[in-house]
This record gives structure tokens, sequence and C-alpha cells, in this order.
């Protein structure tokens, strides 16, 4: 298996939604509108590909500069567990540099899996939540 990692490269609503679905991540995977507009917005994209199947993608909103928030990291399901989630992290490190932080809201099902790729957990965060 040879995945091809792209930065910002364009992405489709329904190709992202599926790995969305695939990866067992919530969002809203049935609005592609919505799930463009994600897209569309992100400071960052970085994508996972084998052949023109995506089967990864991580999407952040940063400053570039001091702090990135990584909105989502999936996989999708057959893809799991061969590192790909880590080398997408990797290279939204590398691209971001040294000097910015970055942090992430965790699913339930994933607390046991970011510190095992270098996040540390921290107990100093608020939220006021979505109500749609």
């Amino acid at each position: 298996m040879a995945i091809e990692y792209k930065i910002n490269s364009h992405l489709h609503a329904k190709d992202v939604s599926n790995v969305f679905k695939s990866s067992g991540i919530k969002r809203p995977v049935n609005d592609l509108d919505r799930i463009q507009k994600m897209i569309d917005n992100a400071d960052i994209c970085i994508s996972a590909w084998d052949g023109e199947k995506l089967v990864g993608v991580a999407r952040a909103i940063t400053d570039f500069s001091y702090c990135c928030y990584l909105s989502d990291l999936a996989v999708s399901l057959e893809y799991q567990k061969t590192g790909i989630g880590t080398e997408l992290v990797a290279r939204l490190r590398k691209h971001l540099g040294e000097e910015v932080s970055l942090l992430l809201l965790s699913a339930p099902t994933a607390m046991d899996y970011y510190p095992c790729i270098g996040f540390e957990k921290a107990e100093n965060a608020f939220l006021i939540r979505r109500i749609k």
C-alpha cells in the first residue's frame, strides 16, 4: 500500500463524507453543503490517498504563528492501524513548524489514541457546544 499525502489538495464533500462515515467520526455526513464549507474554510487540509481514493483527512484551523486547532482527524476503517493518522498529524506539525501548538477535542472512543501519537491530555479547556 503506497499512500500519497497532499496538502491543501482540492477535496470534495462526498469523498470527505465517505471517510467520515467509514472512520466512525461524528460529523454532519449527510449535509454535503456543510461538509464542503468545513473543507473550504479550513486553513489546512492534509489528505491521504490510495490511488484515486481518499482514505484519510486532517482538517485544521490556525493562525500559522501560535496555535492550531485540529478539527478533524479521520481515516477510513479499512486503513486504520496502518499509521495514516500518525502520518497526517506528523505532516501537519511539520507544515506548521515548531512555534505552533496543536490542540484538539477527542471523541470518547479516541482518548487512548492521542497520547500514543504525542498529544498530552489537558485539563484546562472549556467548551460551548454547538446547538446544531
